[in-house]
């Protein structure tokens, strides 16, 4: 089954590194990444930009609403995410303890959604 495992920290947490500790870092999450990989769990992943580079679009009555910055005003940031395979709810929560900015924020874990197959033309939606 897929899981996403989506990290959250406090963006002034890393602001306040140093260039060696976010270098650390971005190592020990590259090595978690090969690990992950090697055992056949990491499926995908990708770290975001600061949320001063976000934009948030919204359409409300068919009007289009452009916001700069996230969607909400929250303690911790969305930071990326990781697309791991597990067997279940157990394993997820188990891979995601060992994603390194655990130790800086939290790691939510969400199983995924499949949509259902795409409707044939005449079939009820």
């Amino acid at each position: 089954m897929k899981y996403a495992a989506l990290v959250y920290y406090q963006e002034q947490l890393i602001s306040a590194m140093s260039d060696q500790e976010w270098h650390d870092l971005n190592q020990e999450c590259i090595a978690g990444v090969e690990r992950l990989s090697a055992q056949g769990s990491y499926l995908a992943g990708e770290a975001l930009q600061p949320i001063d580079t976000a934009t948030t679009v919204r359409v409300r009555n068919g009007e289009t609403v452009i916001t700069d910055g996230p969607f909400a005003e929250t303690k911790e940031q969305l930071a990326g995410f990781y697309l791991l395979e597990a067997r279940d709810l157990n394993e997820a929560l188990q891979l995601a303890s060992r994603i390194p900015p655990a130790r800086l924020g939290s790691i939510e874990v969400r199983p995924i959604r499949e949509l259902p197959p795409k409707a044939q033309t005449g079939e009820a939606s």
